[in-house]
């Protein structure tokens, strides 16, 4: 018995001996994604022979288990991986949180003292309160001992509360500075509830070895977003395009002077590809909520968490009005507006990462909030037809090209037996190198970063482009009176540009903001500058032009718009005007008598386009007209 319980013994030793506990690891990189981070950490650990059990503590609460990734094993073997939340451990606090705590703890003493201060003068009031009666009912008491405890109670009772007002008036001085360094610590996104992340692996191996182990693993909570200013100086100059990208996390781990890579890339995309069934169409009852189905469409959009107003405009899709009355909702909350007649709104974020738009007949959009400025066009929801248009198939034939579609296509034509392919290596102006990798761009940082784990923005420079480019004024006053000044930039697939908003500065002033969109399909990299006061626009009717006439049962309507143009400024412009003509979409609607003047006519698009080169200090105008007849009963939306 003995023997059996010394085994035991030897066994629980053993066992505990081969648990180390609280191995330390080094943050050594960081892979900042769109949306997540990658982070790398170097251990160097003793192990003995045998089967040994590490616990790596003081992690990251916010770890993707299933990311967790474990190499530099040389002959050792791991025999399990675990990750789990040690709650009786908190994260460490930054100097700057741990002194604003210890204020908080020094006030709240203060606090306490002035409420002892306070129930004793309470008590010493009360004591006194209950000692007033003088004398009994067989002595009497003389005036002067009257008037000497009348003085003594006055007197006392007026120091106390006196006393009492001036604790009171303390304390509220001392819970108002606790108030300030509460919000204070809201700012610094402190979360006294975030515990730590560990992870424990067991290792077993036939020699004792000592091995550098490198841990990789994924971490919600952090990601990056791209912000441009965009300078010009004047319009016959390159613009200065500064591509900077904003980094946040909030992990639970400070990344104290490490080395970081920016990736375009995002783990958290959904990257199974859809399997294309066959559609088969019925009729639909009355009663059915049959919903049409609607592709994802592509944003590529990235939650900005500095956005906290939200403005734009909604319109639709077919033919650029706006909508009124289109709902805003905050998802996941009761935050919500409408845009107003003109398809304008506002809206003040309250910490949701998406905005919903509904309107009725159009389809639902979800975005990410990731500008100042949305401006959302919605498309028709075709569930609300009441007819089903059936198209013939089309067939797309297959062209040859010169060179590859794209990088995946390169990979798949080659064969096994060649050189893998390398991929090219860039630097930008900053010496920082840029990978090209097949589905993303990844920008490794030369300088070291320390970047705290409170949600804050560290701003990084990623490069500094001088871009030429071509100046044109746009202008559409059908839909906005304002004049536009806009920079093409050929070649822009070269810049690694993703979606983001834009800081404008115009002759050395800021300008607004404005939003690129480096997904577009056309050759040209259109940016919006903003709008130039200095050249005006008016989209107008002749008061004497005769609008109405009745023929028989149909109604005719006779539109004639006026465009005057007036450059104010003091050297020539090149401007690009456009207008309209509506299109019929009914057999019974008939657009008749069309002019056009001396502007490009698309009759299938029914666009009108100007392009006008304005001397200094010019007007001009420029005509169109058209007649609409339709049965005088029925009414169109003209």
């Amino acid at each position: 018995m003995k023997q059996f319980t010394l085994l035991l013994f030897l066994i629980t030793a053993i066992s505990f001996a081969n648990t180390k506990k609280g191995t330390p690891s080094k943050l050594e990189k960081v892979t900042v994604y769109l949306s997540g981070a990658q982070i790398e950490r170097v251990a160097n650990i003793s192990l003995p022979i045998g089967t040994t059990e590490f616990i790596f503590d003081r992690l990251s609460p916010n770890i993707e288990e299933s990311s967790i990734q474990i190499s530099g094993l040389d002959n050792a073997t791991i025999l399990s991986i675990n990750y789990g939340i040690n709650y009786l451990s908190k994260q460490d606090r930054t100097e700057d949180v741990e002194n604003i705590q210890k204020q908080i703890k020094v006030i709240y003493d203060d606090v306490q003292a002035q409420d002892h201060l306070i129930a004793g003068y309470s008590e010493e009031i009360y004591l006194i309160t209950q000692n007033r009666v003088l004398g009994n009912t067989n002595e009497a008491v003389s005036l002067e001992k009257l008037k000497t405890f009348a003085t003594y109670y006055r007197t006392r009772t007026t120091e106390i509360k006196a006393k009492i007002y001036a604790s009171q008036k303390l304390k509220r001085e001392l819970n108002a500075q606790i108030s300030d360094l509460k919000k204070q610590l809201n700012e610094l996104n402190v979360d006294d509830k975030v515990q730590t992340g560990e992870i424990k692996i067991k290792l077993n191996s036939d020699v004792k070895t000592e091995l550098k182990l490198q841990i990789t693993y994924n971490v919600s909570n952090a990601g990056w977003f791209p912000i441009y200013d965009i300078k010009a100086e004047k319009i016959n100059e390159p613009i200065q395009l500064i591509y900077k990208a904003h980094v946040y996390q909030n992990t639970g781990n400070s990344w104290d002077n490490i080395k970081l890579t920016l990736s375009t890339s995002d783990p958290n995309t959904n990257n199974v590809k859809p399997d294309v069934n066959p559609k088969y169409l019925n009729f639909i009852s009355a009663n059915s909520n049959y919903r049409s189905n609607r592709a994802t469409k592509n944003y590529n959009y990235k939650y900005n968490p500095l956005v906290k107003t939200v403005s734009g405009v909604v319109t639709s899709s077919i033919d650029g009005l706006p909508l009124p009355g289109a709902t805003i909702i905050e998802k996941g909350t009761t935050n919500g507006t409408q845009t107003d007649f003109d398809g304008k709104y506002s809206i003040n974020t309250k910490g949701g990462k998406e905005l919903t738009y509904t309107y009725v007949g159009m389809k639902t959009e979800n975005l990410p909030i990731h500008s100042s400025i949305m401006n959302i066009a919605m498309d028709t929801d075709a569930s609300v037809l009441d007819e089903v248009v059936v198209v013939a198939y089309g067939s797309k034939s297959k062209t040859a090209s010169v060179g590859y579609v794209n990088r995946v296509q390169q990979m798949m034509d080659q064969d096994f037996d060649e050189e893998p392919y390398i991929e090219p290596v860039n630097y930008t102006s900053n010496g920082d190198i840029i990978e090209e990798g097949i589905t993303n761009t990844r920008f490794e940082i030369n300088k070291s970063y320390t970047i705290p784990s409170d949600g804050d923005v560290t701003v990084i420079e990623i490069e500094d482009y001088e871009v030429p480019a071509s100046y044109a004024y746009f202008a559409a006053p059908v839909l906005n009176e304002n004049v536009f000044l806009t920079a093409k930039i050929d070649d822009w697939e070269q810049y690694n540009l993703l979606p983001a908003e834009a800081n404008v500065y115009f002759e050395g002033s800021y300008s607004g903001k404005t939003n690129i969109n480096p997904q577009s399909t056309t050759e040209k990299l259109t940016i919006s500058l903003g709008v130039d006061p200095n050249v005006v626009v008016k989209r107008t009717q002749p008061t004497d032009f005769k609008k109405n006439a009745f023929i028989g049962s149909n109604k005719i309507i006779s539109k004639h718009y006026d465009i005057e143009l007036k450059n104010n400024k003091s050297s020539a412009i090149d401007l690009i005007l456009y207008d309209r003509i509506p299109i019929s979409q009914n057999k019974e609607i008939k657009i008749d008598d069309i002019e056009t003047g001396n502007s490009e006519y698309d009759d299938k698009k029914g666009i009108l386009k100007w392009t006008i080169n304005m001397p200094a200090n010019n007007k001009e105008t420029f005509s169109f007209s058209y007649i609409v007849k339709y049965p005088k009963y029925k009414r169109v939306n003209l």
